[in-house]
């Protein structure tokens, strides 16, 4: 069979650990067997980053804005423990919130469902999908230590030199902590239209939740936005759709969501969609069951894993013993970006291949063969549990009696 060939390459961003091994295998026995595979490949492994004290990550963000989709390896954000594993130079900061910040997009993360594995929570029937604004916040924040008794000031001062905004944040008299973080409303802008396109683009209700009886500044200006977006460039195309957009507390938003049978949109601050997605996805029944794509105002789309680097599962690989590692989320990240690629360069074959392969993931695990997590979840009476291997080799098992 002639392989798939692309016209564009796909920003390819290798990673860390366990996810690392992944990679190669999907590739080898699930990809460059069907399509003539071209990518522009930046190793974002945390021993190249620390070789090019962290620019390759900052290149292979300018790569995917340049060729419109990349897809990116689970990553190391290292911690002290990580600095003298690696003996790193420094402690670099998160390359998803580096490449984020770069291509100023939404991530939006969705539980990839099958009808043996059940959600924990019962009146949930369909995908819940977590819409992440994914730039500043705490993720850009700047953070002090304090030391001593003292005053902690913000202060604001315009092009011109005039101070605008001066006053007390704490007056301290002990040591403690303190934090500043920030937004804009261009980038608040942009994560209210990438909402509001997918969710028409997906014909599902949008919600959205902060917390602006609190943040009657910071998190109201969210609610402002999206509603003034909303009033002025959306309400007719939902009305038209029969969609629905509506703003509430947080909190409220988390009593609905367990309340409610799922099949929305939910958007959410950088650090609740965070959290909030990891919740759903454990929820549906594993990370490694979460696919997650960013989506960048201007068009641009990067393809991951919702999940790390599965550390454990690592070291167990490296001292021989035999892993029963979950690919899927990696596997849906290739998919994903292949899939859009198709979709920009015209390539209907490549569009095919990347909704049978994952049909054939998804039919794998539905006629029993899994991994462990899986096996200790799946409602199903037979069940083959397969190591990490052993699955990739079983799907594409399944794809060639699809495909073929």
């Amino acid at each position: 069979m002639a392989k798939i060939q692309m016209r564009t390459p796909l920003v390819e961003m290798d990673g860390d650990e366990m996810t690392r091994i992944i990679w190669a295998m999907i590739k080898k026995n699930l990809i460059e067997p069907y399509v003539d595979l071209k990518t522009e490949y930046y190793d974002l492994g945390l021993v190249k980053r620390d070789e090019t004290d962290d620019r390759i990550t900052v290149q292979a963000a300018e790569a995917v804005k340049k060729y419109g989709v990349g897809v990116k390896c689970a990553t190391i954000t290292p911690n002290a423990q990580r600095m003298t594993e690696y003996n790193l130079k420094r402690m670099y900061k998160s390359p998803n919130g580096t490449i984020r910040a770069i291509l100023d997009g939404t991530v939006f993360r969705t539980p990839i469902t099958l009808d043996c594995l059940k959600p924990s929570v019962r009146s949930w029937t369909k995908p819940i999908t977590i819409a992440r604004h994914a730039y500043g916040d705490i993720y850009k924040c700047t953070e002090y230590r304090v030391p001593k008794a003292g005053k902690a000031e913000i202060k604001f001062t315009d092009s011109e030199g005039n101070v605008l905004f001066d006053e007390t944040v704490f007056d301290f008299k002990c040591p403690g902590v303190l934090m500043g973080m920030y937004n804009k409303d261009d980038s608040i802008q942009s994560f209210a239209r990438a909402c509001f396109e997918f969710a028409l683009s997906t014909k599902q209700d949008l919600w959205f939740s902060t917390k602006d009886t609190i943040s009657k500044k910071y998190d109201h200006t969210f609610k402002d936005i999206f509603q003034e977006i909303f009033d002025k460039e959306y309400r007719a195309r939902f009305e038209a759709e029969g969609i629905e957009y509506f703003y509430t507390l947080i909190d409220d938003a988390v009593a609905r969501v367990i309340r409610s049978n799922g099949g929305f949109i939910w958007a959410c601050k950088n650090y609740d969609g965070d959290v909030m997605s990891d919740m759903v996805a454990t929820a549906f029944g594993s990370l490694a069951m979460m696919t997650s794509v960013l989506v960048s105002p201007d068009g641009n789309y990067e393809y991951e894993a919702a999940h790390g680097t599965v550390t454990r599962h690592y070291y167990k690989h490296k001292a021989g013993e035999t892993t029963s590692t979950n690919s899927m989320a990696t596997l849906f990240a290739w998919t994903g970006a292949l899939r859009k690629r198709g979709q920009l360069d015209g390539i209907d074959e490549l569009v095919k291949f990347a909704d049978n392969m994952e049909k054939a993931s998804l039919k794998t695990i539905q006629d029993g063969f899994m991994t462990k997590d899986l096996a200790l979840l799946a409602d199903l009476e037979n069940k083959t549990v397969l190591d990490t291997e052993g699955f990739i080799l079983k799907v594409k098992e399944t794809y060639d009696s699809i495909a073929g």
